[in-house]
């Protein structure tokens, strides 16, 4: 009969109550459990599979490059970033207002690898999320000009719930490229949260795009309800100095050569 249940779990495909249903037989034989609540430990054992294997696959499509937490940020080697407000933020409220949040810095202090933490964050929270560097979206909104397809593409981005673009910088630019970033950010305005890294701020935008008319009603629709963080602190890249045993072992007391 567990042999005949099992087959029917499998066709079902009901994996975590499968997995688990010796286990939970017997303990059921040698306790004398309830039928309700085998059931229930069964029913929980298989939302439990059904929420790992979900979380797995939103994991792999947000195709983040870095496995960086929140949890691993060096916050305190970084004194230009306030841990209260990022632990607010890890809170998600921002994506549940639809609101975009801004990291402005210079290179090395930390943009990525806390918005990597807080896209990270979104999708263990049941949130579809997408990673992208904005030089390769930019690319990939202009390959699509080739087949005609920019609108399904367009579509398919703005219905991510968090979308992270990272390092809005120094991006080699066309104007149709443009045009579709711009066209991007609009169908997400105050419909779904983005995250933009960027070592410009927002005046130095104009010089970037080129385009005033077109970066007035950007910066208009992304700062209407928008939280942005400016990072003035030391770079996390530069390797800390190593000590000189040279001079430890002239500092050292029990060395006569430091006498």
């Amino acid at each position: 009969m567990r042999e005949k249940l099992r087959e029917i779990l499998q066709e079902l495909h009901l994996q975590g109550m499968s997995d688990a249903l010796d286990k939970e037989l017997d303990r059921a034989e040698k306790e004398a459990v309830p039928v309700m609540d085998l059931l229930y430990r069964l029913a929980l054992e298989e939302r439990r599979v059904r929420q790992e294997k979900s979380l797995t696959n939103r994991l792999k499509q947000a195709r983040m490059p870095w496995d960086w937490t929140l949890e691993s940020f060096p916050f305190t080697q970084q004194p230009g970033i306030n841990k209260s407000q990022i632990k607010t933020l890890a809170g998600l409220d921002f994506v549940r207002r639809a609101e975009n949040l801004v990291f402005i810095g210079p290179p090395g202090t930390g943009k990525s690898g806390l918005a990597c933490g807080l896209l990270r964050q979104a999708c263990f929270n049941g949130y579809r999320c997408r990673f992208y560097d904005a030089q390769a979206l930019l690319d990939e909104l202009y390959a699509s000009l080739a087949d005609r397809s920019t609108p399904r593409l367009l579509k398919r981005l703005s219905n991510y719930d968090l979308l992270y673009i990272d390092e809005i910088g120094y991006l080699t630019l066309r104007p149709e490229q443009v045009n579709a970033f711009f066209k991007l950010m609009e169908l997400r305005y105050d419909r779904k949260a983005t995250i933009l890294t960027t070592n410009l701020d927002y005046p130095e935008w104009y010089d970037l795009f080129k385009r005033k008319p077109l970066v007035d009603a950007l910066l208009d629709r992304l700062r209407h309800h928008c939280i942005t963080i400016r990072i003035n602190g030391p770079s996390l890249r530069v390797p800390k100095q190593q000590p000189d045993p040279q001079a430890q072992a002239q500092d050292d007391p029990s060395n006569p050569q430091a006498h």
